[in-house]
């Protein structure tokens, strides 16, 4: 029961309080942590592409078993010096395991910008939270990122490791987002990472795979609380849950896209290379930055509806 109290209190200073910046996060120091490796991976194995892929499996392995090993060996040792220690430590690493305050809060002040026709400041908020390039980004196309990144994350930056945390507590969750944080720095398909990065991408979408699917459906669920179009939400997460090349990114993006009965996806550039990619949903109208906002709501409602129901079921277990 400590691990569901722990995540629910968790949870709810996420949406009171999200990560300020004066508290330290345990995903910083994965990322400190993540370049400390990759500098000594890369020094100590063989400048080849099979050397720099090993290097890669290497990282892949250890990040997130060191910060199982750790985090789990430090909420042990304090629930048996007391258990309202080892109860605030896993609410603690719970909450900082959550995203879903940070995540409305960046988008809103994309949509804030938009709202005041302040494009260049738009364009800079929404490159906080986005990985492609955005200075050259139109109005619809800031709104486009804003959603999806919105969208997206839902999956991976709430849903994920809310179920691992009731799975496994904050250990689990964090060694989650140690896995997400890899992805997120060495995961890409360009000449510096395409073998090293290959094993934290591939580790990614195994972690994702089943809470991606699962957020859709929470997603879909929220468009009808919300008032969106929920059966959009489905029709286009059948169709277009498969246009990414992420086995995982298109499922919420999808139930997005579809509930908004807007077009997502499309072609993007990354480093000021243009990447084709497939689009997601149907243009129906234009997006307007009201559309971040409900995104936004169905973001809390999806989440607080899954945060409900594994409640239950760890009340149940």
């Amino acid at each position: 029961m400590l691990m569901v109290y722990a995540a629910f209190c968790g949870f709810v200073l996420d949406l009171l309080l999200g990560d300020p910046s004066w508290m330290p996060h345990p995903v910083v120091y994965m990322g400190k942590l993540i370049s400390l490796l990759e500098k000594a991976l890369r020094a100590g194995l063989p400048k080849t592409q099979k050397g720099e892929f090993w290097g890669g499996v290497l990282l892949a392995a250890a990040l997130p078993l060191l910060t199982l090993a750790v985090s789990g060996t430090a909420c042990i040792l304090a629930a048996r010096m007391h258990p309202a220690l080892g109860f605030g430590l896993q609410t603690l690493w719970c909450w900082q395991a959550l995203a879903v305050k940070g995540l409305s809060s960046e988008s809103r002040r994309v949509c804030e910008a938009l709202e005041n026709d302040d494009l260049p400041a738009a364009r800079k908020a929404v490159g906080r939270i986005v990985g492609r390039d955005t200075d050259a980004l139109d109005e619809a196309g800031v709104i486009r990122a804003a959603v999806e990144t919105v969208a997206e994350n839902f999956a991976d930056g709430a849903a994920a490791p809310m179920l691992y945390m009731f799975l496994g507590g904050a250990p689990l969750a964090l060694a989650y987002k140690a896995i997400n944080t890899m992805d997120s720095m060495v995961g890409y398909k360009n000449d510096r990472y395409l073998y090293f990065g290959r094993a934290a991408a591939r580790l990614d979408d195994i972690a994702n795979y089943i809470p991606a699917r699962i957020a859709a459906f929470f997603w879909m669920l929220s468009a009808g609380v919300t008032g969106q179009d929920a059966k959009g939400a489905y029709r286009i997460w059948r169709r277009d849950r498969r246009n990414h090349a992420s086995p995982n990114s298109a499922q919420t993006e999808a139930a997005c896209a579809g509930a908004l009965g807007i077009q997502l996806g499309g072609p993007a550039y990354y480093f000021g290379e243009r990447h084709e990619k497939p689009t997601i949903g149907d243009a129906l109208r234009l997006p307007e930055p009201e559309d971040i906002r409900r995104a936004n709501d169905m973001l809390y409602i999806a989440s607080a509806a899954l945060m409900a129901v594994c409640m239950l079921g760890g009340i149940w277990r």
